[in-house]
């Protein structure tokens, strides 16, 4: 049987999927693919998958977007010293 916060995840992962890839702005984006990891984790960790959950909390949570970040920070300053 499918327990209410099972379908809860689950919808919530259905709505940050699209929000994900329809965001155009990389700030929003980033902060968006950071939801989308954490529900991830938060349905691993429901499914008796802890170890699973805690590697996407590391690299959809936090390692991910703070490269999507950097990049952007990185491309920002070299149009900027290219100008």
């Amino acid at each position: 049987m499918i327990a209410p916060l099972q379908i809860l995840l689950f919808l919530l992962l259905a709505l940050a999927g699209p929000a994900v890839v329809l965001t155009r702005n990389p700030v929003p984006q980033s902060i968006a693919v950071s939801f989308y990891g954490l529900v991830l984790a938060m349905i691993f960790f429901l499914h008796q998958a802890p170890d699973v959950a805690l590697s996407q909390i590391v690299v959809g949570a936090i390692a991910l977007p703070l490269m999507i970040l950097l990049a952007v920070a990185k491309v920002k300053s070299r149009e900027a010293a290219g100008k």
